[in-house]
C-alpha cells in the first residue's frame, strides 16, 4: 500500500512538472513577440526617439576615429576616451539639453584645468613632501567649497552639473600632477578631446533633425488642455450613464482610464515642465522672433492648471464613491450638467488651439451660453426643493419645518419598523461590543457583516436629502471648475502678451491678423447655488 502511494504521488509530480513545463515554453514562444511588440511601439509614439538613436551611433562612430585613425590616436593618445564618454553623457534628446550639457562640461573642465595648472605653478620648484601636503589641502578646500556651492538654489538650477565636472576634473588632474612629469601635455589633451566631443554633440543637436524643449514644452502645454477637456466630458458622461453601467464599478488593471489619462498627465508634468523651461533657456532664437520667450510662463501656467486638474480629480472622484444619487433622481439634472461640462470643454479646447496657434484667444470664450448654462443647473436644482432643504428655507417658512418634521418622522417609523430589533445606533453598537469578547469566529464575522449595513441604514434613513448629497457634491465641483476657468484665462492672456502672440481674427480661425481680444469678462455665479449645496 505505501509503495503504490508513493508511486502515485511520484506520478503527480511528475505531470506537475510537465505542466510547468509547457506553460514556460507557451510563455517563452510570446516573449518575442510581446518584446518586439514593445520595441515598435517605443518608436511609433514618436518617431524622434529613431532619429535620435541614429544621431547617437553616428556621433559615437565620429569620435571613435580618434583611436581608429592612427595619425590621430598619436597626437590623442589615450585621452581620446574621454571624448567618447563626452559623447554619451552631453548629447541628449533635445537641444537645449545637450547645450545645458555641453557648456557646463566645457565650462567646468575649462575652470578646473586652469586652476589645476594654477596649484602646478605654484609647487612647481617645491620639494615633494611640501608639494603633497599643499595638493592634499587644495583637493580638500576646493572639494569642500565647491560641494558647498551646489547647494545654492540658482547653481544647483542652472549649474550643478558644471561643478560636479568642475570638482572631477580638478580632482583628477591635480592628484595626477604628483606622479606625471608634463602635466600641462595631459591637460590640454584632456581639454581638446572634451572640446572635440562637445563639437560632435552641439553639431548633431543643432543642425542635424534638431529637437528643440521649447517646443515640447509648447506642445505639451497644448495637450494638457485638450486632456482636461477630454477628462471633464468622460466624467459628465460617466456620471449620468446607463443603469446597466455601474458609476462605482472598477475597471480591469489591464485597461487604461480614459479620465484618469487627461488630468494625470497634467497632474505629473511639474518636473518636466520645470526641466523643459530650463533647456529652452539655453536654446538658441531658431525663429524669427527676435525677443526671449517667457518660458518660465509657461511653467507658471503648468502650475493654475494643475490646480484646475485637482477639482477634475475631486469631479472623478464622484463616479466612484459608495453612496450615490439614484439614477431617477440623476436625471432630471442631466441636460444642464452635460451642457455647463461641453461649455467649460469647449473654453479649454479654444485655449488650447490659441496656445497652439501663438496667438490670442477667442472674446467669446467665456459668452452668454455659459452663463446660460450655470443659470440652467441653479433653475434645475430650485425646482426641486424637497431634495436641498436647506437651513434658510426652514428657517423662514413654518409651513416647511412642519413637513421636514413629518418627513422625518416618517422615515423614522419606517427605519424602526423595519428594524425592531435595533434601537438606535449607539446601542446596536454597544450590543456588538458586549458580544465581541466571547463567540466564535465565525460568529464575530457574520456579526460585523450584519452590523455593518444596519448601521448604514440607521445614518441615512433619517436624513431626506441624503440620496441627493453626491449629487450636490456633483454640482458644487462643476460650478468650481468654471471659477477656476477664469483664472486659467486670465493666465493664457498673460502669457499671450509677454510672448507677443499675434492677434485674433473673428472671420477666420486660422489666420492670425485681426482684433485683439478684450479682457474676458467674468461669468457671475448664481448665487443660490451655494446655498443648497453647503446647505
Amino acid at each position: 500500500m505505501r509503495w503504490w502511494c508513493g508511486e502515485m504521488m511520484a506520478l503527480e509530480r511528475v505531470e506537475a512538472m510537465e505542466k510547468r513545463a509547457k506553460v514556460l515554453a507557451e510563455r517563452a514562444k510570446r516573449v518575442p513577440a510581446s518584446m518586439w511588440k514593445r520595441f515598435w511601439n517605443v518608436g511609433r509614439e514618436d518617431p524622434r526617439r529613431v532619429i535620435h538613436a541614429i544621431k547617437v551611433g553616428v556621433a559615437l562612430t565620429l569620435v571613435s576615429l580618434l583611436y581608429l585613425i592612427e595619425p590621430l590616436f598619436k597626437e590623442v593618445g589615450q585621452s581620446a576616451i574621454w571624448a567618447v564618454m563626452t559623447v554619451v553623457v552631453v548629447l541628449e534628446f533635445t537641444a537645449g539639453a545637450t547645450l545645458y550639457k555641453g557648456l557646463n562640461r566645457g565650462l567646468g573642465t575649462l575652470v578646473a584645468g586652469s586652476l589645476a595648472l594654477f596649484i602646478e605653478c605654484v609647487t612647481t620648484e617645491s620639494d615633494r613632501i611640501f608639494r603633497a601636503i599643499f595638493i592634499g589641502a587644495a583637493v580638500f578646500l576646493i572639494g569642500s567649497i565647491g560641494t558647498y556651492i551646489r547647494f545654492l538654489p540658482y547653481i544647483k538650477k542652472n549649474y550643478d552639473y558644471g561643478v560636479v565636472i568642475f570638482l572631477l576634473t580638478f580632482n583628477l588632474i591635480t592628484v595626477s600632477s604628483y606622479r606625471v612629469e608634463n602635466i600641462l601635455k595631459m591637460a590640454h589633451q584632456r581639454f581638446y578631446t572634451i572640446a572635440m566631443g562637445c563639437a560632435i554633440c552641439l553639431l548633431m543637436s543643432l543642425f542635424i533633425f534638431p529637437f528643440w524643449s521649447g517646443e515640447d514644452l509648447h506642445n505639451s502645454t497644448v495637450h494638457k488642455f485638450d486632456g482636461l477637456a477630454k477628462s471633464i466630458q468622460g466624467c459628465v458622461k460617466g456620471y449620468f450613464g446607463d443603469e446597466e453601467q455601474e458609476i462605482g464599478e472598477s475597471e480591469s488593471p489591464d485597461s487604461e482610464d480614459p479620465i484618469g489619462k487627461g488630468y494625470r498627465a497634467v497632474l505629473d508634468s511639474k518636473s518636466s515642465d520645470e526641466s523643459l523651461a530650463l533647456y529652452a533657456s539655453w536654446e538658441p532664437r531658431h525663429s524669427l522672433h527676435c525677443y526671449k520667450f517667457p518660458w518660465q510662463r509657461y511653467v507658471k501656467l503648468g502650475a493654475v492648471l494643475r490646480h484646475f486638474g485637482y477639482t477634475v480629480v475631486a469631479l472623478h472622484g464622484c463616479l466612484q464613491t459608495e453612496i450615490q444619487t439614484p439614477q431617477s433622481i440623476r436625471a432630471h439634472f442631466k441636460d444642464p450638467c452635460m451642457r455647463l461640462a461641453g461649455e467649460v470643454s469647449k473654453a479649454l479646447e479654444e485655449l488650447g488651439e490659441s496656445i497652439r496657434n501663438r496667438r490670442h484667444c477667442s472674446p467669446e470664450i467665456l459668452s452668454d451660453h455659459l452663463h446660460e448654462a450655470l443659470h440652467d443647473l441653479n433653475a434645475a436644482i430650485k425646482s426641486q426643493p424637497r431634495l436641498f432643504l436647506g437651513s434658510r428655507s426652514r428657517n423662514s417658512n413654518p409651513n416647511m419645518i412642519a413637513m421636514a418634521a413629518a418627513a422625518a418622522a416618517r422615515e423614522q417609523h419606517k427605519s424602526s419598523s423595519s428594524l425592531p430589533s435595533v434601537k438606535t445606533d449607539t446601542s446596536a453598537l454597544m450590543d456588538w461590543r458586549s458580544k465581541r469578547g466571547g463567540g466564535s469566529r465565525r460568529e464575530k464575522e457574520e456579526e460585523r457583516k450584519v452590523l455593518r449595513p444596519t448601521l448604514s441604514k440607521i445614518a441615512f434613513t433619517s436624513l431626506n436629502f441624503s440620496e441627493a448629497l453626491p449629487f450636490a457634491a456633483f454640482a458644487s465641483l462643476l460650478v468650481e471648475l468654471v471659477a477656476r476657468l477664469e483664472i486659467v484665462i486670465e493666465e493664457v492672456e498673460e502669457l499671450g502678451k509677454i510672448a507677443h502672440f499675434k492677434e485674433f481674427d473673428g472671420g477666420d480661425e486660422d489666420s492670425m491678423i485681426g482684433v485683439k481680444c478684450e479682457k474676458p469678462t467674468k461669468v457671475p455665479l448664481p448665487n443660490q447655488l451655494p446655498s443648497h449645496v453647503v446647505d
